[in-house]
C-alpha cells in the first residue's frame, strides 16, 4: 500500500528553443520551470509590489479568501470583498494574510504594464486579450483546481517564493473531484492530506515547483494545481488554447454550460446543493478506485 501521494520536482531548464519546447513538453504535455525565459523583459527588473502600488495603488481589486469555504453566497469565482490596489499591497506586506487577487485583468486596467512585457516565441499560439495577474499574502492558498478552459498556461512569478503542486489530468481519478465544478474537496490539505479521510489520494502522483521571482512554470491543457504564497508576491499567466480536440470540446462545455448550470443550482438549492456536491466527490472517487 503507498505511504502517500507521490510528488516529483518539476524539470528545471536554464533556456530553451521553441523548437525543443514545443518537441519536448508542448506535444507530450509535460510540465517545466523556465529559469531564464524572461531576463529580458523590463518587467523582470521593474516589477515588484512596490512598482504595482505606484502604477496601480488607485485601482479597486477584487479580493477572494482563502479562508472561505465555497458556498451558496457567491456564484462561481464571484469575489469575497473588493479594496484599492494601494491597501491591499499594505495588507500584505504587514504579514500573513488569506486574501489573493484572482484572475484579475489589472494589464487592461493599467494599460502602461503592457509595455513591461512580450510574448514568448516559445511554440506557443497565446492568446493576447487576456493577461491575468494573481497576488497573495504569506501563507494564501489557491485551491487545487484546474482552468475551465483546459489552456496551456505560462505561469510567471513576481516578487518571492510561491510553491505550486501539480498533477496531470490521468489523476484526476484520485483526487476527489467535485462534480459540476473544477475543483477537489476544497477541506482536502494537499500539504499533509488526511488519507484516512481522503484514501484514493495515495494513489496520486504529481509534482511540485516552488518558484522565485522572474520563472516560469509551464502548465500543460488541463492540469490540476494547487498554489501557496510562500512570501508576499504575484504571478501573471498568458496562455494558449488547447490544442487536442477533446479538451477544447470540455472548455467550450464548461464555459457556456456547466459554470451557468452550477450558478443556477446554487441559486435553487442553496447550500444542500454544495454539500450534495461534496458527498458525491467521495461517493465517485471511492467507487472509482474500490474503496468501500
Amino acid at each position: 500500500m503507498n505511504a502517500g501521494f507521490q510528488l516529483t520536482d518539476v524539470p528545471r531548464i536554464e533556456r530553451i528553443s521553441k523548437e525543443d519546447f514545443f518537441e519536448q513538453y508542448v506535444k507530450p504535455q509535460k510540465p517545466v520551470v523556465i529559469d531564464h525565459l524572461i531576463e529580458d523583459w523590463p518587467a523582470y527588473e521593474k516589477w515588484s509590489l512596490e512598482y504595482i502600488q505606484e502604477k496601480a495603488g488607485e485601482k479597486t481589486v477584487p479580493l477572494f479568501d482563502s479562508n472561505e469555504k465555497i458556498s451558496s453566497k457567491y456564484k462561481f469565482n464571484e469575489p469575497h470583498k473588493y479594496m484599492k490596489m494601494r491597501n491591499y499591497i499594505d495588507l500584505i506586506k504587514k504579514g500573513p494574510t488569506s486574501y489573493r487577487i484572482f484572475l484579475y485583468h489589472l494589464l487592461k486596467e493599467v494599460p502602461a504594464l503592457q509595455k513591461d512585457f512580450s510574448y514568448p516565441d516559445i511554440g506557443l499560439r497565446l492568446l493576447k486579450q487576456i493577461p491575468m495577474l494573481f497576488f497573495g499574502g504569506e501563507g494564501s492558498k489557491v485551491f487545487m483546481h484546474y482552468d475551465i478552459d483546459f489552456a496551456n498556461i505560462l505561469h510567471f512569478h513576481f516578487h518571492g517564493k510561491k510553491r505550486c503542486i501539480i498533477f496531470p489530468p490521468s489523476e484526476t481519478k484520485y483526487l476527489y473531484k467535485v462534480p459540476h465544478a473544477l475543483i477537489s474537496r476544497e477541506d482536502i490539505d494537499f500539504s499533509h492530506p488526511d488519507y484516512e479521510k481522503f484514501p484514493a489520494l495515495k494513489n496520486a502522483s504529481g509534482y511540485v515547483a516552488e518558484l522565485n521571482h522572474g520563472e516560469t512554470l509551464y502548465m500543460p491543457e488541463g492540469y490540476w494545481h494547487q498554489m501557496t504564497y510562500l512570501t508576499p508576491g504575484f504571478s501573471m499567466s498568458l496562455r494558449a488554447a488547447p490544442r487536442h480536440l477533446p479538451n477544447l470540446s470540455k472548455a467550450l462545455y464548461n464555459l457556456f454550460f456547466m459554470r451557468h448550470f452550477d450558478n443556477a443550482m446554487r441559486k435553487w438549492k442553496g447550500q444542500d446543493w454544495i454539500d450534495y456536491k461534496n458527498r458525491q466527490a467521495v461517493k465517485r472517487t471511492n467507487r472509482k478506485n474500490h474503496i468501500s
